[in-house]
């Protein structure tokens, strides 16, 4: 192994290492919940997120952990019942601070209608607000949040707001659509039904959550194309009205890359975001491991948990009130859903993992791999890219951070996506750039298997959307 690739990995060795002495010794399992009763509203119908947040910070207290569940049964109402049952035990062990429901895809798709004859996914096939009330009274004192609609999207951020009081929203904008089987919206229909639930999002005052780039990491992007849609997702966010960012990150995407990698786009899209911070945007980092990561071995998969701890520590290792949230995979969805058993367990090992780095790092006996300079220098690589990148966008295509503009992009292939398997003959630009695993990261290569910068790829983009009727604000005035 190339010396700098063997000095690169050895942060993921050690990682994996820390992990697996953490599992053996078990003494996660002492791990207590946090008192956070002092939190403005705690509780209440009401409550405010970032008061949490806040409150946290003010008190010195561990990052908030938010979990998914949904269990998922043939008899819809058996299914249902159990999750309330879930919820409940979840809300008494005061571990869990935000209750991500994992709705089934009916639910997401088929909301308040019949369900005779349609097939459903997996998750709580909720279907009525007064079922979503329930799981709120069960709930008490945790935070709850759920998946955005893939129709009827404004109405459906309505209803997550009288009924369940949710904690904040979720939206993947071109994603949950055609494009992706889950809906049938046209990507750009979807945009504008996005765009408009986005508005009545900042009217009601609560955070936004871009549910975004790991969807393009999924289908082949590379990694200056997540970082550039995680940005112009948020910018889009704020250009709304948007006040609140709850900026997700997931690690592990693809499942090897390299963690100096993982770090490095983290920190570009953090750093990008945080230009946008101001008076009035603000930004929540929630952190997240990656789906496929986790290992069906349940020993490999808590050991794993534990070494993306590690990495979500590591994205600010300066700034102590960081990650403000960390979304909790829990460790046997290598293999199965998560019962209260397994979400507990996954949330000790989490904060645990948390604090004993901490305390190695401040003690000097853990390296600060984060500050390592290979880490700085890929981040402002990756910056510098996707800063590139955004300058064209804004400079090329009319209202860029619009429905129109987030299509244009899609379709003219600012983000790569040879993988994608629907809508191929819509987004053929974006499907016919190849990519390749290269020094531990995803990179467009050209013909000859060599990566292509930003600057090389700018003209074919630019072609593109020539051919699509866009022209850059230069040419047409910025009054279009």
């Amino acid at each position: 192994m190339p010396q700098q690739a063997s000095a690169e990995l050895a942060y993921d060795k050690a990682r994996l290492e820390f992990g697996t002495e953490i599992v053996k010794n078990r003494a996660y399992l002492d791990v207590a919940p946090v008192d956070r009763s002092g939190s403005p509203g705690f509780g209440t119908w009401g409550e405010r997120v970032i008061d949490r947040v806040r409150h946290g910070i003010a008190h010195n207290l561990p990052p908030l952990m938010r979990a998914h569940v949904g269990p998922y049964a043939e008899d819809r109402s058996q299914a249902v019942a159990l999750f309330l049952d879930w919820t409940s035990r979840l809300a008494k062990s005061g571990l869990l601070d935000v209750l991500s429901i994992g709705s089934s895809q009916l639910t997401q798709s088929h909301f308040g209608e019949d369900w005779t004859g349609l097939s459903n996914g997996g998750g709580v096939p909720i279907n009525s607000p007064e079922e979503y009330r329930r799981v709120w009274q069960a709930a008490r004192p945790m935070l709850v949040r759920t998946y955005a609609g893939t129709k009827r999207v404004p109405d459906m951020a309505k209803m997550h707001e009288q009924s369940l009081d949710i904690c904040w929203h979720a939206l993947s904008l071109w994603w949950f659509s055609k494009l992706d089987g889950r809906g049938d919206n046209s990507v750009l229909e979807n945009l504008v039904e996005h765009f408009e639930a986005l508005r009545h999002i900042a009217s009601s005052g609560k955070p936004m959550e871009p549910n975004v780039p790991h969807h393009f990491a999924f289908r082949g992007c590379d990694d200056v194309g997540y970082i550039v849609s995680g940005y112009v997702a948020a910018k889009a966010a704020k250009l709304q009205g948007i006040r609140t960012l709850i900026l997700q990150t997931m690690l592990n995407t693809p499942k090897y890359t390299w963690g100096i990698q993982d770090l490095a786009k983290a920190r570009a899209l953090r750093l990008l975001v945080r230009e946008l911070e101001g008076p009035d945007f603000a930004v929540i980092l929630q952190p997240r491991g990656g789906l496929d990561y986790f290992s069906p071995d349940m020993e490999k998969a808590r050991a794993q948990l534990a070494a993306v701890t590690m990495l979500m520590d590591d994205i600010e290792p300066d700034d102590p009130a960081s990650p403000q949230i960390i979304h909790v995979v829990s460790y046997s969805e290598g293999v199965r859903l998560a019962d209260p058993d397994v979400v507990q367990e996954s949330v000790r090992i989490t904060r645990y993992a948390l604090s004993e780095y901490r305390r190695l790092k401040r003690k000097g006996d853990m390296p600060e791999y984060g500050k390592h300079s290979m880490v700085e220098a890929r981040t402002l690589h990756l910056y510098e890219e996707a800063r590139r990148m955004i300058k064209f966008i804004e400079a090329t295509i009319p209202e860029p951070y619009s429905p129109r503009g987030l299509y244009a992009m899609m379709k003219a292939g600012v983000f790569p996506l040879p993988w994608l398997s629907a809508c191929k003959d819509e987004f053929d630009a974006a499907v016919s750039q190849p990519v390749q695993f290269m020094h531990g990261g995803v990179q467009i290569v050209d013909k000859d298997g060599k990566p292509l910068a930003v600057s090389q790829r700018l003209f074919g983009i630019a072609r593109n959307l020539e051919r699509m009727g866009f022209a850059s604000q230069e040419e047409h005035g910025e009054e279009n």
